[in-house]
């Protein structure tokens, strides 16, 4: 990838003398010596490739051209015998094009000097905050101490402008989400050559994660969703601790990750290898919704058009089975949004400027439907590439129809 065009290109949308300062971060510190598994920040990753904690990158444009300088953990045999290697100089500048790369020691100096000399007006961190109640953000305090600091200086957040691009992905991030796609594929194969009534929710989940890990995958793109019976029902259900009985359905929303770009799919398989009657009704429901859904999505559109189109083909169905009179009534069996973008996050970044979907964007496509009174829960899931006229299905080979599911089952 061209980490050095995007960096040129968020280059482009900053002020005159301006910096950009901005932090991979830390692992977030649980008790004793145990640490979350961490992961860098977003825009840090997004503009160098690297996904490793206590760096930092320094944009600077102070004079007629771009100036970078990749911050970096000193090379330590003392410490990496308890940790493991540690980023070489060369490798950081190999994976980001950043020629520049300097230890994390010496920033606070640099930051001193550029201060000092080069009198920047402005200074840009990634302040991005997805809720008022979540914990600060290791950016954001960093943002917060650097106002301590220079009180008298400008700092604004660069998150608008870098998810702008996130947005449209390039061929290699559609490259890496097909790969994903296609790893996810191959672990949901083998969840259908093992599935069975007895199974707990949970040995489910372990099939699909054995297989994703063994395939060479990062690992899971988000914590597995493995809801059997009325579990299916909850639309983010984790807990994978129940039994899936017999002639029940287990929801599976999952995905993997791949070199940090993730898939996410859902499909929804009879337990016993065979739907009943009653659960194929409200399943053909679901995936016209999804066939619909994908068939309609091109540029131009919005993603609530999209919702829109959604919800009258759920309701559509719903009516004819009787379960609800008018249109407006669907929101008792379905919920949520038919698609989110999908990218380094599951839920990836949006904008309000592109509302209005773009060739190069991927979204989802996930109609559901959800009856508690029935034990019944249904989401199909799919993974599309906005094209110039359309879209393409990065996950139309994963079996999703009735027929193709119990075919596929059957052979064990």
């Amino acid at each position: 990838m061209n980490y050095r065009e995007r960096r040129e290109k968020v280059y482009s949308q900053m002020e005159e003398k301006s910096i950009l300062i901005l932090y991979s971060g830390e692992a977030l510190h649980i008790s004793a010596d145990a640490y979350h598994h961490f992961e860098a920040n977003r825009q840090f990753f997004y503009l160098t490739g690297i996904r490793r904690e206590n760096m930092a990158l320094v944009l600077e444009k102070c004079g007629e051209k771009l100036e970078e300088t990749l911050y970096i953990e000193p090379v330590d045999p003392s410490v990496e015998r308890w940790v493991g290697k540690k980023m070489t100089e060369e490798e950081a500048k190999e994976i980001s094009g950043v020629e520049a790369v300097a230890v994390m020691d010496s920033l606070p100096s640099a930051l001193d000097r550029i201060m000092t000399r080069k009198l920047p007006k402005k200074v840009y961190f990634d302040t991005y905050r997805h809720q008022m109640s979540d914990l600060p953000d290791y950016n954001a305090a960093k943002a917060q101490a650097f106002i301590s600091a220079y009180p008298g200086i400008a700092v604004e957040s660069i998150y608008p402008a870098v998810a702008a691009l996130r947005m449209v992905k390039d061929a290699d991030e559609v490259a890496l989400t097909k790969e994903a796609v296609k790893v996810t594929e191959e672990a949901l194969n083998h969840v259908l050559a093992t599935l069975k009534p007895g199974m707990m929710e949970y040995q489910v989940q372990a099939e699909f994660e054995y297989k994703v890990k063994s395939l060479g995958a990062d690992g899971m793109a988000f914590p597995t969703i493995a809801g059997s019976g009325i579990n299916g029902t909850m639309l983010h259900y984790e807990t994978n601790h129940d039994v899936c009985k017999e002639n029940t359905l287990v929801l599976l929303d999952l995905g993997a990750r791949v070199k940090g770009y993730n898939a996410d799919i859902t499909r929804t398989y009879p337990v016993s290898g065979k739907f009943t009657e009653r659960q194929k009704q409200f399943y053909n429901i679901v995936l016209k919704a999804n066939r619909s859904v994908a068939e309609m999505a091109k540029p131009g559109l919005t993603l609530k058009e999209l919702n829109d189109h959604c919800k009258s083909v759920l309701a559509e169905g719903l009516i004819g089975l009787g379960l609800i009179e008018k249109e407006e009534e669907v929101g008792k069996y379905y919920m949520h949004g038919v698609s989110h973008h999908l990218g380094i996050d599951v839920h990836d970044v949006t904008v309000p400027e592109q509302a209005k979907l773009m060739p190069g964007m991927i979204i989802t496509d996930e109609p559901g439907l959800y009856i508690d009174e029935e034990e019944i829960g249904i989401r199909i899931e799919d993974d599309l590439l906005i094209t110039e006229d359309g879209c393409e299905v990065l996950s139309e080979s994963i079996v999703r129809t009735v027929e193709e599911i119990e075919a596929k089952m059957k052979e064990r």
